[in-house]
């Protein structure tokens, strides 16, 4: 069994071979840190920690990188609004970016390199790309990339320089010899923030900090280059113009891309104002519920936005919830002779399988609950053994290393927690022994009120919890 991984750039899955075996070198585009982060940004940034995690679950030595663009023109825009100076305004918003990223239960990438801390890297890249005849330096002291020197533009949308329309960021001016010339150095204008180069005061094109900040510290060629669909055209196109012209190398063997955030079918972004923000969906959800709703689907496609889809997906990891904490409490006191071990097993084959499949998250989280039948299964009938539900435990944390969707990181006040309603629970049976039946139904109905189901069976008193 072998980890397949759909490339953009060939447009098919593929056998994941890295350059060096067993590590991964793996670069993702980042957020323009003008404002805060919202869910579209919240998509893309957990399936690729869930990528990341999953490589190094399988064995993979994973050095990430994720950038912050922290010199843009939206930047400049919004410092001006606000009164504030452009790099100030940035240091802010990364704060709040580590603030949010860190609530969404986000493990860190290696590195985030700044495009304004390496402007000695990019100067030394733009330069490479001008003495190798793909750049030139325009009137007013901005410098250029010259499409016409290249004949496959477009490795990544597959499609023709000339039928493409200009992104967002294309400018178009007379400056240009060709209106998809892009830039690489931008001159200053008056009041704007600059720094001095051999073509004079200016600041980087938003395409050319990636692939300077990629080469500096991955390397010419590294494994992966992620971020969202939306960055293909122009973005990822331009930065694999640029890496090859100033290196004479591929930029990365595997490109991936998630699908969008939408609402009511337009891409969830800050310009079409249908935004949430992740702080105030965190104030109505928690992490794990999010990071759920984002993994039932698979990354590539796109994915619907709304109350009534993170509702639903809240009460799925619900009953995922409950069964965890019968486990947390069955490895204390289950009496069954069921070890589990089969159906360990074929859980973690299937979600290896699964997930082997271009991180196919969707089908691995099928395959969870098919496990979650079987387990209720087991429970009911009394037959799983404490070992037994050692050993699921066991899977299912293996799994959350992936995925962080279990409470995991309150295990030990969830433990605490069980015991003290295990300790109530052996009050009322003593309770019930004496006939004192008001006391015992008091126990009942309090627990109940504060979420916590009891059930008694033949094989002794269970208990749920509601989520009330």
């Amino acid at each position: 069994m072998s980890l397949r991984i759909f490339n953009t750039l060939t447009k098919q899955e593929e056998d994941f071979k890295p350059i060096e075996d067993k590590k991964v070198k793996m670069y993702v585009c980042g957020v323009t840190v003008y404002d805060d982060i919202h869910m579209g940004h919240a998509r893309s940034i957990i399936v690729f920690d869930m990528i990341t995690r999953y490589l190094r679950y399988r064995g993979y030595d994973v050095t990430h990188l994720t950038n912050f663009t922290d010199v843009d023109d939206k930047i400049i825009n919004r410092a001006a609004e606000m009164g504030m100076e452009p790099l100030a305004l940035s240091r802010m918003y990364i704060e709040k970016y580590f603030q949010d990223v860190d609530a969404l239960g986000v493990k860190r990438a290696n590195g985030y390199p700044k495009a304004s801390e390496n402007i000695p890297q990019i100067i030394t890249m733009i330069q490479r790309i001008m003495d190798h005849g793909f750049a030139y330096k325009s009137e007013d002291g901005s410098v250029y990339f010259s499409v016409d020197k290249v004949k496959d533009y477009g490795r990544l949308t597959g499609q023709k320089l000339e039928d493409m329309q200009a992104g967002a960021r294309v400018e178009v001016n007379e400056l240009k010899r060709n209106p998809y010339d892009f830039a690489l150095w931008k001159a200053a204008k008056p009041g704007e923030i600059f720094w001095d180069s051999p073509w004079g005061k200016g600041r980087p094109g938003w395409h050319i900090e990636c692939s300077a900040m990629c080469t500096e510290y991955l390397g010419e060629t590294i494994d992966i280059h992620g971020g969202g669909n939306d960055l293909m055209f122009p973005h990822h196109e331009n930065e694999i113009l640029q890496s090859e012209a100033a290196n004479g190398r591929p930029l990365a063997n595997y490109w991936v891309h998630n699908g969008m955030l939408q609402v009511q079918d337009a891409k969830m972004s800050k310009s079409l104002k249908n935004f949430f923000s992740v702080r105030d969906v965190l104030a109505k959800h928690s992490k794990e519920e999010l990071r759920f709703y984002v993994l039932s689907a698979h990354y590539r496609g796109p994915q619907v936005y709304s109350e009534a889809a993170l509702e639903e997906a809240s009460a799925s990891l619900k009953r995922l919830h409950n069964v965890y904490h019968e486990l947390v409490s069955a490895q204390k006191m289950a009496h069954g002779s069921d070890d589990a071990k089969d159906l360990v097993d074929s859980f973690r084959s299937k979600f290896i399988e699964a997930m082997d499949q271009d991180f196919n998250t969707r089908a691995a989280i099928s395959e969870l609950f098919e496990a979650v039948r079987e387990i209720n299964k087991l429970l009911a009938d009394g037959r799983l053994s404490s070992e037994g539900a050692r050993s699921i435990l066991g899977v299912l944390k293996e799994m959350d290393s992936v995925f962080a969707i279990l409470p995991a990181e309150q295990a030990s006040a969830e433990d605490r927690s069980g015991d003290m309603i295990d300790i109530l629970i052996e009050v009322r049976n003593e309770l019930r022994k004496r006939k004192q039946y008001d006391l015992a139904d008091k126990i009942r109905e309090r627990l109940k009120e504060k979420g916590v189901e009891l059930q008694d069976t033949a094989e002794g008193v269970k208990w749920k919890r509601t989520g009330n």
